[in-house]
C-alpha cells in the first residue's frame, strides 16, 4: 500500500533541530503501527524509513530505539527493523502473569501490618490524576494509555517488592502494544477513569478482596476488549489490502 510522503517546510530542513525531527518521525511511525498501515512482523530498513520520509537516517533511528523501547518495533543486528508481532497466546499468558502481581500488589497494600506510607503516597498521587471531574478527563487516547500504564505501575511499585516491580515492568513492555490499541480505537476512557477510582476506593478502604476483584475484572475486560480490537483491525486491513492491492517496490516487499 502506499503513504504519503512526510512533508516538510520549504526552508532549510538542515536548521530543523534533529530532536524535533525525530519526534515527527517517531509520531508518523507510531501511528503507522496504530493503523495498521504497518502490519505485525512487517521487516524494513532505516533507508526504507529515511526515503519515504524524506529525511536522514539520524531521526529515523533515533525514532526507532525510542519505538523499540516502547515495545512497539524490535531491531536485529545488521538486518533492519520488524514491527512486532502478535502472538496471542503469548500475549495471553503475559495477561495471566500482569493479572497474578496486581492481585498480589493490592493485597500488600490493604495489609494493615504493613506500614501505611507506600499506600498514601498511591492514594494521593494516582488520586491526583484520576479523581477529576468529567470535564477534566483527557480526552487523548493514547494520552489515556500512558497514564493508565503509569497508574498499573506504580500500584505495584507502591507494594515494596523491587523485584515483582522489575519483573512487572518487563511484562508492561512487552504487552504495550495491545494495551494501546485498546485507547487508540476502543472506548475505555471513561470506564478507565471510574474503575482506578473504583480501586483507590477499595484500597483506601483496606478492602483486599474488593480491591482484588475490581482489578481483575479490570484486567480481564481489558485483555477481552483488545485482543477483539486487534483481530478485527488486522481483519479489517487485510480484506482492504486484498481488494484494493497496491504493487510494492521492487528493492523493498512490504514496507510503505
Amino acid at each position: 500500500m502506499t503513504t504519503k510522503p512526510l512533508v516538510l517546510p520549504n526552508d532549510d530542513a538542515s536548521r530543523r533541530p534533529a530532536p524535533r525531527l525525530a519526534e515527527t518521525v517517531y509520531e508518523k511511525l507510531r501511528d503507522d503501527i496504530f493503523a495498521f498501515r504497518l502490519l505485525p512482523g512487517d521487516r524494513f530498513a532505516e533507508n526504507d524509513v529515511a526515503e519515504r520520509l524524506q529525511v536522514s537516517r539520524t531521526p529515523v533511528r533515533e525514532a526507532l530505539m525510542r519505538l523499540q523501547s516502547e515495545g512497539l518495533v524490535r531491531g536485529y543486528f545488521r538486518n533492519g527493523w520488524e514491527v512486532v508481532p502478535i502472538d496471542f497466546s503469548r500475549f495471553a499468558a503475559l495477561y495471566d502473569l500482569r493479572e497474578m502481581i496486581e492481585l498480589h500488589a493490592v493485597r500488600r497494600l490493604c495489609d494493615p501490618g504493613r506500614p501505611a506510607s507506600a499506600r498514601e503516597t498511591l492514594l494521593a498521587e494516582a488520586g491526583a490524576v484520576w479523581r477529576v471531574t468529567t470535564r477534566k478527563r483527557s480526552k487523548d487516547g493514547l494520552a489515556v494509555a500512558a497514564l493508565d500504564e503509569q497508574f498499573h505501575l506504580a500500584l505495584v511499585a507502591a507494594a515494596g517488592n523491587p523485584e515483582t516491580d522489575a519483573v512487572y515492568r518487563q511484562v508492561t513492555e512487552h504487552i504495550r502494544i495491545m494495551r494501546r490499541l485498546d485507547f487508540a480505537y476502543g472506548d475505555c476512557i471513561a470506564d478507565t477513569y471510574d474503575e482506578h477510582v473504583a480501586i483507590l476506593d477499595a484500597i483506601a478502604a483496606g478492602d483486599a478482596a474488593q480491591a482484588g476483584a475490581l482489578v481483575e475484572r479490570h484486567i480481564k475486560d481489558s485483555h477481552a476488549v483488545v485482543e477483539q480490537i486487534t483481530i478485527d483491525r488486522l481483519e479489517h486491513v487485510r480484506t482492504e489490502m486484498a481488494q484494493h492491492p497496491s504493487p510494492a517496490p521492487a528493492r523493498r516487499k512490504r514496507f510503505g
